[in-house]
């Protein structure tokens, strides 16, 4: 062990004490590991069995789920560049869509025998004249009823002609009950015959008035062709502001009943669109 010492310019003791600096020893023993623990730490490292000793209990799980997953990716067979895996995956999604509409049918058909895949079409079983007069009365429905081909509208009046109803009887049954489908916009005058709590609607806001409840953004009255009826918006809604004479289109409105009278009412649900907002001439 030296020490070492450094002097610097001699100066008289009154002007500055002469500097010495000593050197810090480093007493501490170096440590090395034994041969039993360099022996213990290469099994530890190499042991399969001994990967993971000193993680916590998450991190032991997270090392297990990213070597299964490397496990998976490396024994999956389709690995190739140039693999269809999504295109095939959609397929059998579609066969499985396809399976389970054609279980549902045949359990509705238990209830409305049209609705079983496997049974004959309904104008297969009228006669040509009632087929032809079926064809006829489809194809003037379809005026009246946009959205619905003529295909669709002749098999569900030939369904009620094969049940035994007069041709006039199908075709008031089945003109009320398209027009009526939900989702469809229906006439004003069509609200209180329908058994849903929700409708769609078309109109004009004929006149708005100011409502004395807090909850309430907008009141006042929405009317078509047909009739006319109580529109009321819910400030929790969310809904767009509604102008006094402007045309909206409802899709999803409430249905209410008040002093036996019906309105329908705006929801966090419902939906509503201008059709005459953002023309050329406004």
């Amino acid at each position: 062990m030296s020490t070492k010492k450094q002097i610097g310019n001699e100066v008289s003791h009154s002007e500055h004490p002469r500097a010495v600096v000593d050197d810090v020893v480093d007493e501490t023993p170096e440590l090395h590991p034994t041969v039993e623990l360099e022996i213990q730490a290469k099994v530890d490292l190499n042991n399969p069995e001994a990967v993971g000793r000193g993680l916590t209990l998450a991190e032991e799980e997270r090392m297990q789920a990213r070597e299964w997953e490397i496990e998976q990716t490396k024994t999956r067979w389709d690995r190739r560049q140039t693999s269809n895996r999504e295109e095939r995956t959609a397929t059998v999604v579609e066969q499985m869509s396809i399976e389970a509409t054609r279980e549902f049918k045949k359990r509705a058909g238990c209830v409305n025998r049209w609705a079983d895949p496997d049974d004959a079409d309904p104008r297969e079983q009228l006669s040509v004249e009632q087929l032809g007069e079926v064809n006829r009365e489809a194809a003037r429905l379809q005026t009246k009823l946009h959205g619905w081909s003529r295909a669709a509208i002749s098999r569900r009046l030939a369904e009620e002609v094969a049940d035994g109803k007069s041709m006039m009887s199908a075709v008031v049954g089945v003109f009320e009950e398209l027009q009526q489908a939900p989702g469809r916009v229906i006439p004003i005058a069509a609200i209180s015959e329908v058994t849903r709590r929700e409708v769609s609607i078309s109109g004009t806001v004929t006149q708005l008035w100011e409502s004395s409840n807090s909850a309430i953004q907008q009141v006042g009255l929405i009317e078509d062709e047909t009739a006319r009826t109580k529109l009321t918006v819910w400030e929790k809604s969310n809904q767009p502001w509604i102008d006094e004479g402007e045309r909206v289109r409802i899709h999803g409105a409430a249905k209410n009943w008040y002093n036996g009278r019906v309105s329908v009412a705006l929801t966090g649900w419902s939906t509503v669109d201008f059709p005459e907002r953002g023309q050329w001439w406004e």
